[in-house]
């Protein structure tokens, strides 16, 4: 905790300087001047971070730091904290504003505008609650050109209370305490979401496992109907969905299915959304609900482990190795392979280019809803054990391991040195 202390300490220091370089006028810049009392906006950024870095040293004597003491130091919290840019500029104004002394230009006939709802332009300056000036040239930072940065500087000018001085306003809140409100408002709808991502990472392969089951639990329904279909179990709803997709391709629908189908998802959401309102779905709805693992002891875990980690590695061996084929055929390796799949691949650029996109579409559909009827399936097993014995067939480019690197720079005395070391443990495990 100490350790964590100490580098919240530092990393302070640097976003206080990156505060003062992208919020702060630029070093030897003359319009500082014209603004009263802005030439002390480093001093009071710097005594900003001094208290905050004397409150967690307090609070680290009283033995009551939080786990991530970044939190406690403004300048560093506001470096990651959602609408934290907001409240940097509300500081920045606060530190570097002041009543304008002399009349400023810029280079331009743009002089100081009077507090209006459009001071959140990028090209005016921005006003403080007293109506303490911030030049718009010092706006340097990219923050100032976001939408959320517009919101907050339109309703800025917005007076509720009696006003006494930047830092007091009676009956309301300055610019510094709205901005941090609207952080803490903000944080804390983060924490929820990252409280459900939480919620949500289970431990365990086997858990997670489950998880994902349930959660690709549509698609999976999906491809079982598909499939259901493509058998004919019920052979009138297999006729009836071939009819529905022929009478699609035949009468040039096939451009309207993607955006229907995103119309209809928006329908079903929005349906969703106003019973979940009405409360017609129940406290339950939409919770994903999985069963717990069996308990079990440390060499099980460990087993279950390594055979996760075989199959992995099984998988990425297969998948390497159908890799190395294709790169054979692509190479060349096998002349007489690649040949034929040169060839058949003219063959197909050739009836694409020829024959319209929805026949070919419709006899692809055809071949795939009639390959388990009777009449073709024994030519399909044939066909596929063709296929199946030209791939095994196929060897795979050769691949070359070259020896480690780091054995040809061990020098020799380290290899001897290391080989006299292993003898008496050798001679002393023999006895």
């Amino acid at each position: 905790m100490r350790r964590d202390v100490w580098y919240a300490f530092i990393y302070e220091v640097i976003a206080l300087y990156k505060f003062i370089r992208e919020f702060g006028p630029a070093d030897g810049d003359q319009s500082v001047s014209h603004v009263y009392g802005a030439y002390k906006g480093k001093e009071r950024a710097t005594t900003y971070a001094i208290n905050g870095t004397a409150r967690l040293q307090a609070l680290q004597f009283m033995r009551k730091v939080l786990e991530d003491p970044i939190k406690l130091v403004q300048f560093s919290y506001l470096q990651n904290a959602p609408y934290g840019d907001i409240v940097c500029q509300a500081l920045a104004v606060n530190c570097w504003g002041g009543q304008l002394v002399t009349k400023f230009t810029e280079g331009s006939s743009q002089g100081l505008r009077a507090p209006s709802n459009e001071a959140s332009e990028s090209s005016s300056h921005m006003f403080d609650i007293d109506g303490s000036v911030y030049l718009w040239k010092w706006m340097r930072s990219p923050s100032w050109a976001s939408s959320a940065s517009a919101a907050f500087w339109k309703n800025s000018s917005v007076r509720q209370g009696v006003v006494l001085s930047k830092n007091l306003v009676v009956a309301d809140m300055t610019l510094v305490e709205r901005a941090a409100i609207t952080c803490k408002e903000k944080y804390r709808e983060v924490e929820k979401t990252q409280a459900t991502i939480d919620a949500a990472m289970l431990e365990g392969i086997p858990s997670n496992i489950d998880l994902f089951k349930e959660l690709v639990l549509p698609l999976t329904v999906t491809a079982k109907t598909l499939d259901k279909l493509r058998r004919w179990e019920e052979p009138h709803l297999t006729a009836a969905f071939l009819g529905f997709a022929y009478a699609i391709i035949f009468r040039n629908l096939l451009s309207f299915i993607f955006p229907t189908t995103l119309m209809i998802l928006a329908a079903g959401m929005l349906l969703l959304k106003g019973l979940r309102e009405q409360g017609r779905l129940g406290r339950y709805f939409g919770k994903v609900t999985i069963r717990d693992q069996p308990p079990s002891n440390t060499i099980q875990k460990i087993i279950a482990l390594k055979e996760a980690m075989r199959e992995v590695e099984k998988y990425l061996q297969n998948l390497n190795v159908s890799l190395l084929k294709i790169r054979t055929i692509l190479l060349a390796g096998q002349p007489e392979i690649t040949t034929e799949v040169a060839f058949v691949l003219l063959i197909s650029s050739a009836v694409l280019l020829i024959i319209p996109f929805k026949y070919i579409l419709a006899f692809l559909l055809f071949d795939f809803f009639t390959r388990e009827l009777e009449f073709r399936r024994e030519m399909v097993k044939r066909f596929m054990s063709l296929l199946k014995e030209r791939w095994d067939a196929l060897p795979a480019s050769p691949v070359v391991v070259l020896p480690y690197e780091g054995d040809k720079t061990r020098a020799p005395n380290q290899t001897k040195e290391i080989d006299d070391i292993a003898k008496p443990e050798s001679i002393q495990s023999s006895n």
